[in-house]
């Protein structure tokens, strides 16, 4: 049985563009800080890549710092940002959750987003300088924040904004400027490039801590020899996905399709974040009276790869404080599954994910009753 990937919000398959790109530069030798000519053209990589980056999320190439990945660069904003006071959405990432200690969180709505209001309301009330960070599309269900209208609000209370873009970038139009945030954090293997290697984007005129002391790489915003080969997976996989965002677009006509199918099967299932707007690729659906644990081994044993609704760490299923900031109960919540399409995805791999979702929901009302 062909294994059949539907978990591309964890991690996307590495286009061969990327590949491409990482077997010639680690055919390159030469430290891209060298000034002879090996050094100048690994810096020629890197910086095609700066290029490559900069055009598919709208910035300029000298606002691109390369990193290791979004949480490297989500803690080094949040740690080092010098802001006494920090507020963050309450369906944030967890490499966003975890770095404040005293952060205040902002409540969304049923349909997963933060009411401008809301932001408004709680920067009106105290005077010291705020850092406000919310993410661009949510990991889990999928939803679009509208990032610059709250950005705006930020500016006008003299706040800072950063936005988490790893779910976003690739994935639609991701325009930094017009966004108008301050910072805008990604990772490359979200999108098909390499596991390890990300971005920052600072906007320019607005100050960043140092995300690693030494040398001076990176405008001595990241100390230490680039990645060369990692950073040219990441150029490569940029410039792919901003040639392929049409395509990527029409992957929701799949989603839809899939979740309507599902519907008529079961017409008690539930979809979060629906009524938003949402990735074109991502689901968040229920299985209902049937533990998401159990979903994700029936459907492994069937060759399909998804995940749970709620955040997956260190391999195991916890509760999701996505679907608990929308008011879900945990009973329902633990019944739920992510399903997320890419750019591997075609027609039949969702004929074949909505048979064996049927079947197991079928398995489960079974045994059910036979236990009854």
């Amino acid at each position: 049985m062909t294994p059949l990937y539907l978990d591309h919000n964890a991690t996307a398959p590495l286009r061969p563009e990327a590949k491409a790109a990482m077997v010639a530069a680690l055919d390159h030798v030469g430290n891209p800080s060298s000034v002879h000519r090996f050094g100048r053209d690994a810096r020629r990589i890197v910086e095609d890549a700066r290029k490559a980056v900069a055009a598919l999320v709208g910035a300029p190439a000298a606002a691109i710092v390369f990193t290791a990945g979004a949480t490297e660069a989500n803690n080094a904003i949040l740690s080092g940002c010098d802001r006494p006071r920090i507020l963050i959405s309450a369906i944030e990432h967890d490499s966003v959750l975890a770095v404040p200690d005293a952060a205040e969180t902002l409540a969304v709505g049923p349909d997963g987003l933060l009411d401008p209001a809301t932001l408004d309301a709680a920067l009106t009330v105290g005077e010291r300088p705020a850092l406000v960070s919310v993410m661009l599309a949510n990991n889990e269900i999928g939803t679009i924040q509208p990032i610059a209208e709250l950005a705006g609000i930020a500016r006008r209370h003299g706040a800072l904004f950063h936005c988490d873009a790893a779910q976003a970038v690739g994935k639609f139009p991701v325009d930094f400027m017009a966004l108008g945030v301050d910072y805008l954090t990604l990772s490359a293997h979200k999108f098909g490039g390499p596991q390890g290697v990300g971005a920052l984007v600072v906007r320019e005129g607005v100050a960043a801590p140092r995300l690693l002391k030494g040398g001076g790489q990176e405008r001595r915003r990241r100390a230490g020899t680039e990645n060369v080969a990692g950073i040219a997976g990441l150029g490569a996989a940029a410039a792919a996905a901003l040639a392929g965002l049409d395509g990527f677009a029409a992957l929701s006509r799949l989603r839809d399709a899939m979740e309507s199918r599902i519907r008529a099967a079961c017409p008690t299932v539930r979809v979060f974040g629906e009524g938003a707007p949402r990735l074109p690729n991502t689901s968040c659906l229920t299985m209902p009276g049937v533990p998401a644990e159990t979903q994700i081994m029936g459907f492994d044993l069937a060759g399909i790869a998804i995940s749970s609704g709620s955040a997956c760490s260190s391999g195991k299923v916890a509760a999701s404080h996505v679907l608990a900031a929308l008011g879900i109960d945990r009973a329902e919540a633990e019944t739920a599954l992510r399903v997320s399409l890419g750019w591997t995805t075609r027609p039949g791999d969702i004929e074949r994910f909505v048979e064996a979702w049927i079947t197991l929901r079928q398995r489960a009302a079974h045994r059910s009753s036979a236990a009854a």
